[in-house]
């Protein structure tokens, strides 16, 4: 079968390819129309599908929209529950309305396309199946999905055997973990359904003195569920601008809701594998972007391996869905071959981009000795290599690369993306020696847990750690990732660090770097030393000569 995964009901749109059973393709729509997060999650964008993503994926895989045998699109809106609270009803009509107009909003978008062919698959199995479906065999075992809603729940816990899913228990809305964090993130002056990243790094900096008041509000029901009490934020810290300073106070509720997060995520997996017995947990769900709480539920769970879904928001679900019809259709699938899903060019093309925009280049002998010998002088690197990766971490393909070793680091990237200097920045690491300088799950490959750093090392790699004395790890493998995994080694050759600084190519508010164009853009817009595209480098100094 060859299936085309859809999401766009809420926020990432998405597009995924399945063809055979195989993920050919996978891409988000901000990387085509340059919108962060390709969408405002609110009910009027529900229509707009993914189009630049969808086109791209059938192209990859030289095929038309009439070609296709189905169309999966990540959202049921049979299942919506009229009445339900917590809904805004004349919102959610219009949403319904648009989800029921899909097949003909795709039709237009892609033309040749037979609406008839658009099939729905409920919000929180297409996540289940991206965890599952996708993840490395076998995918036997436990899913938990929990995000902010999908039709009418907010989660979903589940087996899989045999590749079928077992529904085991969903909360209803308007109980959300999600949403509350979302609130919680709006509260604090920053973007909700964006920015619950910053609330994660802003907890790190307080401590959890308003625990029992959030524990009396949100808690674990013993059936699987949850339930979440109104909060009255302002009685707990005064909301904050998106201006305006952080407090001690805003950093203690970050602090609070992160805890009491990870001991309802605690209770729900306990729960889920007191009634499966199995060892392998799953997570989707933008909640399980909370590397944190992962990190929590690998350390103190019941479970012995934990595997999260690199894409594992919204954007996922469009993966989900694909691989869900084409099982369903008979396929079978296998699991996704790595992150690096998306576009890539080939030398000839990139040259011809540079050459268009006059800038001064060359192609060194070896390009990883070349920015290693960059990254060991302190310079800054725009790495632009391969494949561009399918969710929201940089994982070495569209990356800022600096070194760990200098403490300033932190404050120069955090200038060069124009972000808040509370953030921290994370390590990639050869897997090799990993377990030597960090303490958690490895390997690690996908940045979707923390590690504590060593003592012996946190002086040796300051940059990289984070004020708890924690880092969010990427590991190198050179079997999977053989062009990183030499740019460490000469690295370590001239530094005796096999760690790099490793921060997604973007600037503050704008989608991660995905073209060659949009790399040149952030190149030539930011205080970067040298940009390298795939064989080729520019360096900042010749730039500015002319």
């Amino acid at each position: 079968m060859r299936v085309l995964g859809i999401n766009a009901i809420f926020h990432d749109p998405a597009a995924a390819l399945v063809v055979d059973g195989t993920v050919v393709a996978a891409a988000e729509e901000e990387r085509f129309s340059r919108r962060k997060h390709g969408k405002r999650p609110v009910a009027f964008s529900a229509w707009e599908p993914p189009e630049q993503a969808a086109r791209w994926c059938l192209e990859r895989a030289g095929l038309e929209p009439g070609d296709l045998d189905a169309v999966a699109y990540s959202y049921d809106p049979d299942l919506v529950e009229p009445g339900l609270d917590g809904h805004d009803e004349q919102w959610e009509r219009l949403r319904t309305l648009y989800a029921r107009r899909a097949p003909n909003f795709l039709a237009a978008a892609l033309p040749g396309l037979d609406p008839g062919i658009v099939r729905y698959v409920p919000h929180h199995v297409a996540h289940a199946a991206s965890a599952a479906l996708a993840a490395p065999r076998p995918c036997d075992g436990d899913v938990l999905v929990l995000d902010g809603r999908g039709e009418s729940h907010s989660h979903l816990a589940g087996t899989y055997s045999g590749g079928e899913l077992t529904p085991l228990h969903a909360q209803r809305l308007p109980h959300s973990l999600g949403l509350m964090y979302e609130d919680l993130t709006e509260h604090l002056g920053f973007l909700r359904s964006s920015d619950e990243y910053k609330v994660m790094a802003l907890a790190s900096y307080g401590e959890p003195r308003f625990l029992d008041e959030l524990r009396e509000h949100v808690r674990a029901t013993g059936d699987g569920g949850f339930a979440v009490a109104p909060i009255d934020w302002g009685a707990l810290a005064k909301a904050r601008s998106s201006e305006g300073e952080w407090t001690r106070d805003h950093a203690d509720l970050a602090a609070s809701v992160q805890a009491r997060l990870e001991e309802v995520l605690l209770d729900l997996a306990t729960w889920l594998h007191g009634r499966t017995g199995s060892r392998r947990l799953m997570l989707a769900g933008g909640v399980a972007l909370n590397c944190v709480a992962n990190s929590r539920l690998a350390a103190d769970g019941p479970y012995d391996d934990i595997w999260v879904q690199p894409a594992a928001g919204d954007a996922g679900t469009a993966l989900g869905a694909a691989l869900h019809l084409a099982q369903d259709g008979g396929d079978a699938v296998t699991a996704m071959p790595g992150a690096d899903l998306g576009r890539q060019w080939d030398d000839a093309s990139i040259a011809r981009y540079l050459d268009t925009a006059k800038v001064p280049y060359e192609r060194p002998p070896d390009v990883a000795a070349a920015v290693a010998e960059a990254l060991a002088r302190n310079e800054i690197v725009a790495w632009f290599q391969g494949r561009s990766e399918f969710g929201p971490r940089a994982l070495g393909h569209r990356s800022l690369l600096a070194h760990p070793g200098h403490a300033a680091n932190i404050e120069r990237l955090n200038d060069v993306k124009g972000r808040e200097q509370f953030r921290p920045i994370a390590p990639m690491v050869a897997l090799e020696h990993a377990a030597e300088i960090f303490d958690g799950p490895i390997p690690s490959p996908y940045m979707l847990f923390v590690h504590d750093v060593r003592p012996e090392w946190r002086e040796r790699i300051p940059a990289v750690v984070h004020v708890d004395g924690t880092a969010r790890i990427q590991t190198v493998a050179s079997g999977h990732e053989p062009l990183v995994a030499r740019l460490l080694e000469e690295f370590r050759l001239r530094t005796g660090l096999p760690v790099l600084v490793n921060t997604s190519l973007n600037t503050a508010g704008r989608p991660m770097v995905d073209d060659p164009r949009d790399a040149l853009e952030c190149f030539g817009s930011a205080p970067v030393d040298l940009l390298a595209i795939g064989p080729f480098v520019v360096r900042r100094r010749e730039v500015r000569a002319r």
